[in-house]
Parts: C-alpha cells; sequence; structure tokens
C-alpha cells in the first residue's frame, strides 16, 4: 500500500494499514510452485494457512487500537452473546475472501474489515494483495481507491447508462436464480468477479448492480456495504428492506447492491 494515507477519520487510517498488513501476511503465504495447500471447513468451504494468520494478525491489531472491542471474525467467530446489545459498535472481519481464488492464482482475493453501529456500517475497508489496491469508504466522509501507493481518488457510483446497466456477479458461485433474475431484467453486459471486488465495481461506477441469491455471512458483505453506501449506493433485500447487521447467526438474506 506505499505511504498512502487515506482521506478520513484516524480510525479508517489504521484500518487501512491494519488490511495492508494482513495482505502482507497472505502473499507471504504464496508457494513457489504456485500449489496452495487447504483443508475444508464443516460447510465444506475452503480455509488455508493463510486465512489463519491474516485472521489473527487483525483481531490482534483491532484489540490494540480498541481494546475491549468486540470483533466478528469469519476464522475465529465469536459468539452474538459476546454483543449484549446489537446496537453497540461491533467488527465484522473476512481475513480472506475469495479463498477459491487464491487457491486458484487469481488476483481478486481480498482482505475485508467493517465496522458496524446501530446495525449499520460505519465504515469498511477492502484490500486486494495481489493487486496492492485498497478501497475504502466512511459514512459522511466517501469512498476512496488506491493502487500501488498512488495518491487516493474520490470514487462514487454512476446513473446507469442508456444502453442499459452492467451487472457483477460471483465467478465461482453462480446459480440458477441468479441466472433467472438477469434474463429477466435488460441486462446490457455482465462482468463475473471474485469476492468483495463485486461491491467495489459498483461503487466506482465500472458496473451498476450487483444481484446475490444464495449464502452470503455479515462478515462477507460488510466492507463493501459501507464502500458502495459511501459511494452512493446501496444494498436492499429482494423484497426491498435495508440491511442490518447483527442478526442471529450472522447470515443475510438473498439481496441486491446497486448505485441507488
Amino acid at each position: 500500500m506505499g505511504s498512502l494515507v487515506p482521506t478520513g477519520s484516524t480510525l479508517i487510517h489504521q484500518v487501512c494499514s491494519i488490511a495492508a498488513e494482513a495482505g502482507a501476511i497472505i502473499n507471504s503465504f504464496v508457494p513457489i510452485s504456485g500449489v496452495v495447500e487447504y483443508d475444508l471447513k464443516h460447510d465444506m468451504s475452503p480455509v488455508t494457512k493463510a486465512d489463519k494468520a491474516a485472521n489473527d494478525h487483525i483481531v490482534t491489531a483491532l484489540k490494540r487500537i480498541q481494546p475491549g472491542a468486540v470483533i466478528v471474525a469469519e476464522e475465529s467467530v465469536e459468539s452474538m452473546e459476546a454483543i449484549k446489545n446489537v446496537s453497540e459498535p461491533f467488527w465484522l472481519v473476512d481475513p480472506l475472501d475469495g479463498t477459491k481464488e487464491f487457491i486458484a492464482g487469481r488476483d481478486e482475493f481480498t482482505v475485508n474489515i467493517a465496522l458496524i453501529v446501530h446495525r449499520k456500517p460505519q465504515l469498511g475497508v477492502i484490500y486486494l494483495p495481489a493487486q496492492d489496491c485498497i478501497y475504502w469508504g466512511e459514512n459522511g466522509v466517501g469512498a476512496f481507491r488506491a493502487s500501488g501507493g498512488e495518491n487516493p481518488i474520490q470514487i462514487s457510483t454512476r446513473p446507469i447508462p442508456p444502453a442499459g446497466p452492467t451487472a457483477v456477479g460471483s465467478r465461482s458461485h453462480s446459480n440458477a436464480a441468479t441466472e433467472e433474475w438477469l434474463s429477466q431484467k435488460k441486462i446490457r453486459d455482465f462482468q463475473a468477479a471474485g469476492s468483495s471486488l463485486k461491491f467495489c465495481k459498483v461503487a466506482e461506477g465500472s458496473a451498476d448492480i450487483y444481484p446475490r441469491f444464495g449464502r452470503t455471512m455479515e462478515w462477507d458483505i460488510a466492507a463493501g456495504h459501507a464502500i458502495l453506501a459511501a459511494a452512493g449506493g446501496r444494498i436492499r433485500t429482494i423484497t426491498g428492506e435495508r440491511l442490518r447487521y447483527g442478526k442471529p447467526g450472522f447470515e443475510n438474506p438473498n439481496f441486491l447492491a446497486d448505485g441507488g
């Protein structure tokens, strides 16, 4: 991430640094052979040593800057009972989103850190270790992107082009429900992307809508939600309701993310 100093609060500066440090840890686990070893979790999703090492670093670093912080991280999920009041600020962390991308040697895996306040994302950071590209957003400040230590640029969603919207969707988790939804809409183009990068594409105006029909957890989307909202976008359930955080089990309903 170079000497990047992002726009926003001191806290977002610190979180950007933590995400970049976690990204460096992840990159250190890429073997010369290119073959990444992994195990399967109880839900049959893959997990690597990089996931666990990045998770431990982020949790430790957040507790250093916020002693007593409540942290819900994918690889060390604390019980919902730890959050006595769901309006109390807490962190959602996915230390390596897109583990399948990482294992396959692609460059779209991400580090995700978000702060939830009053059941909504207050700030979020997404870092792409293989691209040295970082996105961040903060409520009331805006959304930004920087690559390779370059000066940050502010990003925003775009109006839907006259020719029609561009949709972005999962490279690894497409399904019949998504295909059916896309077929019913006047979609001009479709982009496949891995991990939380899909939210960033909508936030920066290179895509217009991201439909998600399938299982996701709060830590999968919170950072992307924060960035998208700060860029002028939104996430709604399929029935049009606002997405809330701190739900029992942390599982999300199907949703649509768009430019607002």
